[in-house]
């Protein structure tokens, strides 16, 4: 089979991450190799080679992309796998090393290696190094920062956490009981900063370096911590988030779940429409063939 046909290039899965439709990401990495790094592809679950079957098993078919070290036969033996247990399955072009040199040809290291890839720095003390689903906890009636964060962590580190709203006061010891990461309340891991808001502590804390996740944060700071000016679009994601609060006002999941397509919108704009503007002028949708 010509591998070329069910593989992806460090470009093409860039775009895909962080939306909502993104595939699922496998890191197949053997044992050693995985144990030896500090960091994963973002939202990346940890799967053995040898775990393959039982992962293809494990839940209905979707799309996956599976990446070892270099592109080379584990992930693209990883990949044939699944796509013969019925999932819809590509190895990473290049693993997430941007492939070999010396084995693969200068032309393809180039290519590989000009789209650097979304990594996040493993973070075992904060549950998350995608082996297991992470837990994370915070105060009730969430507005901003504490629907922010959880769409960072889904997006982009953990696509399986769980997150818990509780009262204030039991915050801390209700984390400790769930064994999950308190965030944007005092004396959690995951907080404030100086002008800094919780949405930006997550961000450096997993070392994602992205410059539209760097735009979405500055909006997110300046709606969180009543500043709007810093940032023209604050003041809308601020109107619309304390909306949604009212709406669900007796039910933070649902005020979650409602939010989730708001940061979803926001980061594609961040992405991909900065520097478009609104009239009765057309413009061309990117996404659509011309």
């Amino acid at each position: 089979m010509d591998t070329a046909s069910f593989s992806i290039s460090p470009s093409e899965l860039s775009h895909l991450l962080g939306r909502p439709d993104a595939p699922l990401l496998l890191d197949v990495r053997r044992e050693a190799r995985f144990a030896a790094s500090a960091s994963l592809l973002a939202t990346a679950l940890r799967c053995a080679p040898e775990d393959i079957a039982g992962f293809a098993a494990s839940g209905p078919p979707r799309d996956v992309v599976a990446y070892c070290v270099y592109g080379h036969e584990v992930g693209q033996e990883a990949a044939r796998a699944l796509r013969a247990a019925g999932w819809r399955a590509r190895f990473l072009a290049g693993g997430i090393e941007g492939g070999e040199a010396g084995v693969d040809t200068a032309q393809d290291l180039a290519a590989w290696r000009a789209q650097p890839l979304p990594l996040m720095r493993k973070r075992p003390d904060l549950g998350v190094t995608g082996e297991r689903p992470s837990r994370w906890i915070t105060r009730a009636q969430p507005k901003i920062d504490r629907v922010a964060c959880p769409w960072l962590v889904r997006r982009f580190i953990d696509p399986r956490a769980e997150f818990f709203y509780v009262p204030a006061d039991l915050v801390l010891d209700e984390a400790r009981r769930l064994g999950a990461v308190a965030y944007d309340i005092e004396g959690a891991p995951i907080s404030h900063a100086w002008e800094r808001c919780s949405f930006d502590a997550l961000v450096e804390a997993f070392a994602l370096r992205l410059p539209a996740l760097d735009a979405l944060a500055a909006i997110v700071r300046a709606a969180d911590t009543n500043r709007c000016d810093a940032a023209p679009q604050a003041a809308g994601l601020l109107a619309i988030s304390l909306g949604l609060s009212r709406l669900h006002a007796q039910d933070d999941a649902a005020m979650l779940a409602a939010a989730m397509p708001l940061y979803d919108a926001l980061y594609a704009w961040c992405l991909e429409a900065r520097e478009e503007t609104h009239s009765w002028v057309a413009h061309a949708n990117p996404r659509l063939p011309a």
